[in-house]
């Protein structure tokens, strides 16, 4: 005897880790990953220097960063509506596909955002880039768990990008940065 769609479907959120339990859990972790992560980008020197004000650094914002925002911002509210919403229809994959270009577009471009000489070893980049690499990775494989028939793999390769926009977010913030910088002076 097979299992009504509803039911399987409930199911499969269920496994995924989709409970309001979960919720809360993950969004601790999204705070102290965050703590953690500024606390080790302001060890290894990841900060900007607070010598460019707010006004200069708007107007020599770069193309990287203007594409960044401009993929970042509808990407946070979509992400949150597909994860969100019903499962499996049309709408869904179509947001959802349009979604996933925004993150990897979003990822690509965050990798000309930085300052030479600061940052890891000099390099420009600080922790933040590592949700960079986690999104070209996560996207493509949720991607193909899905075209396999695997929709628990595919929702939880999709929920880490998600997690990580939230918590690279929340990072972007803080004084020193550009948006902590736009934002609070």
């Amino acid at each position: 005897m097979t299992k009504p769609e509803k039911s399987t479907k409930s199911q499969a959120l269920t496994q995924s880790g989709f409970t309001v339990q979960n919720m809360i859990l993950m969004g601790g972790a999204t705070i102290l990953a965050t703590m953690m992560l500024m606390a080790l980008s302001s060890l290894s020197g990841g900060f900007a220097s607070g010598s460019e004000s707010a006004a200069q650094q708007s107007r020599s914002m770069s193309l990287p960063v203007m594409i960044h925002l401009a993929t970042v911002i509808p990407g946070l509210p979509l992400g949150t509506y597909v994860l969100w919403r019903k499962k499996g229809d049309k709408l869904h994959k179509h947001m959802g596909r349009i979604w996933a270009v925004l993150m990897v577009t979003t990822a690509i471009a965050s990798f000309w955002i930085g300052r030479p000489g600061q940052g890891i070893g000099g390099s420009g980049f600080s922790f933040i880039h590592i949700f960079s690499v986690v999104t070209l990775v996560s996207i493509p494989y949720g991607i193909w768990q899905i075209r396999r028939g695997n929709v628990v793999e595919h929702y939880r390769a999709m929920q880490g990008p998600y997690i990580g926009l939230l918590i690279a977010g929340l990072f972007a913030f803080i004084p020193g940065r550009i948006m902590g910088s736009l934002v609070f002076g």
